[in-house]
């Protein structure tokens, strides 16, 4: 990897007290020409499947050599592992905790590397917190790997397993797709775990959640304000909305709520 000097965080600390703050100053104070991009601070806390959900659906749009830090860490100061991952020019670097595996398994060259104690000492990374790796451990690390002065290689072992998401893919056939919500967003939209793959083959595709359904449409103008309608997102996934007000609030539904996208062609 080239290194770019690009960070972008991501993490489920929202925007109350320093957290985010502080974790910059300790990039800055190691890489003061570093350029850090806020991902996101508004992950679900203590939910890292949220966190590799858009992480995996992001990635793609930061230039080659960015560093992507992601802490959403329920298990800081236990013994869990810390991973650097090298996916198609780009360092993820993440608790091993499920976060990271969706990114990993869209490219079967993933190189992965678990963190070693020594190696963090030789980067003067020493006496973490028990309760603020993303301080002590996570952004000095990113800004070293973001400067190009160490490499993933050279943070410890290399493994081939990660920790599998907390969250199943989205399954299904040619006929019926069966997959959750996996995360709101501003608008109160219901955001999916469905990739456009599962139903563009499918020549009359209907979303089916909370005993309603809807049929999929282009863009949230297809409707009246105040109706709901399902579409493939501009992340490329299947996501239920409502014109101009909250589908979450409407309908009663959060992360987790099942959905199931048919082909109403294929019905008897």
């Amino acid at each position: 990897m080239q290194a770019s000097g690009v960070i972008t965080i991501t993490t489920d600390f929202g925007h109350r007290g320093p957290f985010v703050g502080v974790m910059k100053g300790r990039i800055y104070s190691r890489l003061a020409t570093a350029r850090i991009v806020d991902l996101t601070h508004e992950i679900l806390v203590h939910w890292p499947a949220e966190a590799g959900f858009w992480l995996a659906r992001s990635w793609q749009y930061f230039p080659p050599g960015t560093v992507h830090v992601a802490v959403v860490d329920p298990g800081v100061g236990t013994a869990r592992d810390i991973v650097v991952a090298s996916v198609a020019g780009h360092v993820f670097l993440a608790p091993d905790n499920g976060l990271l595996a969706p990114v990993v398994a869209m490219d079967r060259d993933a190189k992965i590397v678990r963190v070693e104690t020594q190696a963090l000492a030789r980067l003067a990374i020493t006496r973490p917190s028990a309760t603020f790796h993303g301080r002590d451990i996570f952004a000095p690390l990113a800004a070293e790997l973001a400067a190009g002065r160490c490499r993933p290689e050279d943070l410890g072992t290399v493994v081939d397993t990660l920790v599998p998401s907390w969250v199943e893919d989205a399954s299904g056939d040619d006929s019926a797709v069966h997959g959750i919500v996996i995360t709101l967003d501003h608008f109160g939209n219901l955001i999916t775990n469905i990739d456009a793959p599962w139903v563009v083959r499918m020549g009359s595709p209907r979303v089916y959640a909370a005993n309603h359904s809807w049929p999929l449409l282009r863009t949230y103008g297809d409707v009246k304000p105040g109706e709901y309608l399902a579409l493939v997102n501009s992340f490329g996934v299947v996501e239920i909305a409502r014109a101009e007000q909250s589908a979450a609030e409407g309908l009663g539904l959060s992360r987790g709520a099942p959905v199931v996208v048919r082909d109403t062609a294929r019905l008897p």
